[in-house]
């Protein structure tokens, strides 16, 4: 019985892998300078194998240069994204909750605005910007650590609520002062989520955080399992919860700020992919993280795709996940049952 199991887990890995292989050489291939798929490939391979002579230098520049970085931007915000609201769900009990449940991306943004406001490199503000979504997080924990005789996830949830609304009327602020004509559309455009200007070494950079966050959920996953029982069951099967929820939180709070840090405020991921990989695989964590990794990379990168593609003016991200997600937010509203199922 395990053989044939493991026959089909695998054969299920081999189509994913083969399906973002897929989506990854479209996206390659369509733009403002459309290049045919078969031709992108054959650049890429003779890129990695290291011979490039018979590559169009122009080509070549715009496939490696322009566009991989982006796609795999998206491979991995949008992948991490995912993962940390399948384990936000998780962890919460909840399956209406997100990344942005303890204010995480409302500090990350808070932090970027702030170093656009102070005219920082690019740098800076991305090292600001994944400081705030630390720091949003480190004042949510206090705050729960201060109320006593309270349910300690409700807690949690509500103070996260109150933080990302003060920090949002901290990003207010902040645009009240800026410069209308350089300083507030940047701060505006950054807050709606962009690729765009998401560089090699943006990845490099923040590459670490995704790998160090996923590594924690992964070898944590089976307790996840487990805590979506209830702290009471999770404590008599051996899993001390009060240690558990806050590595599982920190570890996904880290890779959604790094996210957040260099493509700004994509909303929605982190709901609706982790449903849809639940509606495929089901609740177990074990393979519903995976599951969400791979959704959420495919479907950011297909958004990505569309949004430089559909029109004259790139589109941004946050505007078609929004588009996308609030409808199937108020779907989850209307059938949803009441609790975690």
């Amino acid at each position: 019985m395990e053989r044939p199991a493991t026959m089909r887990s695998a054969a299920a890995y081999g189509l994913a892998v083969l399906v973002l292989l897929v989506v990854v050489l479209v996206a390659l291939s369509v733009g403002k300078y459309p290049v045919r798929p078969e031709t992108t490939f054959s650049i890429l391979w003779q890129g990695i194998a290291g011979t490039t002579t018979d590559v169009d230098p122009m080509l070549g520049n715009v496939i490696w240069n322009v566009r991989l970085p982006r796609v795999m931007a998206g491979l991995c915000i949008g992948a991490v994204l995912a993962a940390a609201g399948a384990s936000y769900q998780g962890v919460f009990r909840n399956p209406l909750v997100s990344p942005d449940i303890l204010g995480v991306s409302a500090g990350a943004s808070l932090g970027a605005v702030f170093g656009i406001f102070l005219s920082l490199p690019v740098l800076a503000i991305q090292v600001l910007s994944f400081l705030g979504g630390l720091f949003a997080l480190a004042v949510v924990y206090a705050v729960g650590l201060a109320v006593r005789g309270r349910d300690p996830v409700l807690t949690l949830v509500l103070a996260g609520m109150a933080i990302a609304a003060l920090l949002a009327a901290g990003i207010s602020l902040v645009k009240i002062l800026a410069d209308p004509y350089d300083q507030l559309p940047a701060i505006t455009y950054w807050l709606l989520g962009s690729l765009a200007s998401v560089t090699n070494a943006d990845l490099v950079l923040v590459v670490p955080s995704f790998v160090l966050g996923v590594a924690v959920l992964h070898l944590l996953r089976w307790r996840i399992n487990l805590l979506s029982l209830g702290d009471d069951e999770a404590r008599a099967l051996g899993v001390e919860t009060r240690l558990l929820r806050p590595a599982l939180i920190a570890a996904a709070t880290l890779i959604t700020s790094a996210a957040v840090s260099i493509s700004g405020v994509i909303g929605w991921i982190g709901l609706v992919i982790p449903h849809m990989a639940r509606m495929l695989v089901g609740p177990d964590f074990r393979v519903l993280l995976p599951a969400s990794l791979f959704l959420g990379a495919a479907f950011l990168v297909v958004i990505d795709t569309v949004a430089r593609t559909a029109s004259t003016v790139e589109v941004p991200l946050g505007i078609l996940t929004a588009v996308i997600g609030a409808p199937f937010f108020l779907a989850l509203l209307a059938t949803g049952r009441g609790g975690w199922s």
